[in-house]
């Protein structure tokens, strides 16, 4: 019997070692994977839908999902991050406390970057920050049209300029952006953390939600589903064997090139438990939910989707087994 050939397009992470390195593949299927990073892929797929099966940023599918609906997500996320250290401020602009950012003017990749989605929520749920105060000033167009709510100030960054020269310049008194800036990487003196000690405020938002923000999910193109339903389940029941493994390798202190290997696992499992990366649509409830909130108060989704609606429905349950 022939197995289902796909192509997948993801990061190159531990929690998908196996499968990128084919040592685990999902039952009847060979994934041909194609790693690259997230605005590449995000953009291809979004724009041309390019892969069958593919990591796609959650804001990204929130969009897509209430237009096109091209496709369906699984309940996996293998992409979590908070963003609190991701917050970047001029150092000279006066800004000490997050409600200092209000009547700012902020640089994003994009609007719809979930990393920008989650921490505007978060400075606005729980630290005072006005989001209808500050003008957003995006770097790059957007993958899908968007009509963001009235309120917002959205603008682009002028063509030849880049928001990180402007926020050394002070031209923006701060940025939120997916990954270190290069005036990070180049300890410019111009630039800091919003929070000094990202970790801790991390942790406390942790304590407080029991969110730990998603990122991304997969999706696969719904022609591939609809002419094979069986292969959802069996994609989730890939991801979670080559979690599992990943899980295996990083309790072998011998693995990571940390001297402190072991203690940061426990300190990790001490937080979040023995499975950070959860893959069922229950244990992630609270965590999407406040994603669609966020996007919908920020008028990029028109109205307030089930959860169960965006997942196929034979993902939603945990498969039927004996008792072991």
């Amino acid at each position: 019997m022939s197995r289902l050939q796909l192509t997948m397009a993801c990061g190159p992470y531990d929690l998908m070692g196996g499968l990128i390195d084919a040592s685990i593949a999902p039952p009847g299927i060979d994934l041909n994977v194609l790693t690259m990073a997230s605005p590449e892929r995000h953009r291809r797929m979004l724009r041309t839908a390019e892969f069958d099966v593919c990591e796609l940023s959650l804001a990204g599918y929130l969009l897509e999902r209430e237009s096109a609906r091209r496709f369906t997500a699984i309940p996996v996320f293998p992409h979590r991050r908070f963003r609190h250290g991701y917050v970047v401020i001029n150092t000279q602009c006066g800004i000490v406390r997050p409600a200092d950012l209000n009547g700012k003017r902020i640089g994003l990749r994009t609007l719809r970057n979930s990393a920008g989605l989650w921490m505007r929520g978060i400075l606005q749920e729980h630290y005072g920050v006005d989001l209808a105060s500050i003008e957003w000033w995006c770097q790059e167009e957007e993958d899908l049209a968007i009509k963001p709510a009235p309120w917002m100030k959205v603008h682009r960054v002028p063509a030849g300029r880049n928001l990180d020269e402007m926020l050394v310049a002070g031209e923006l008194q701060a940025a939120i952006y997916p990954e270190a800036l290069p005036s990070q990487r180049k300890r410019s003196p111009e630039v800091g953390l919003l929070f000094a000690d990202p970790k801790t405020a991390e942790m406390d938002y942790y304590r407080k939600t029991g969110i730990f923000p998603i990122m991304h999910t997969i999706v696969i193109r719904n022609e591939i589903i609809a002419a094979h339903p069986w292969m959802a389940l069996s994609l989730v029941q890939g991801f979670e064997q080559a979690k599992e493994a990943c899980y295996r390798r990083m309790r072998n202190p011998r693995v990571l090139p940390l001297a402190w290997a072991e203690e940061h696992f426990k300190e990790q499992q001490a937080v979040f438990g023995d499975d950070p990366w959860p893959y069922t649509v229950e244990e992630n409830r609270v965590n999407l939910e406040v994603a669609i909130r966020y996007a919908f108060q920020e008028g990029m989704l028109k109205a307030q989707p089930r959860i169960e609606d965006l997942f196929v429905p034979s993902t939603l349950r945990p498969a039927g087994h004996y008792i072991e």
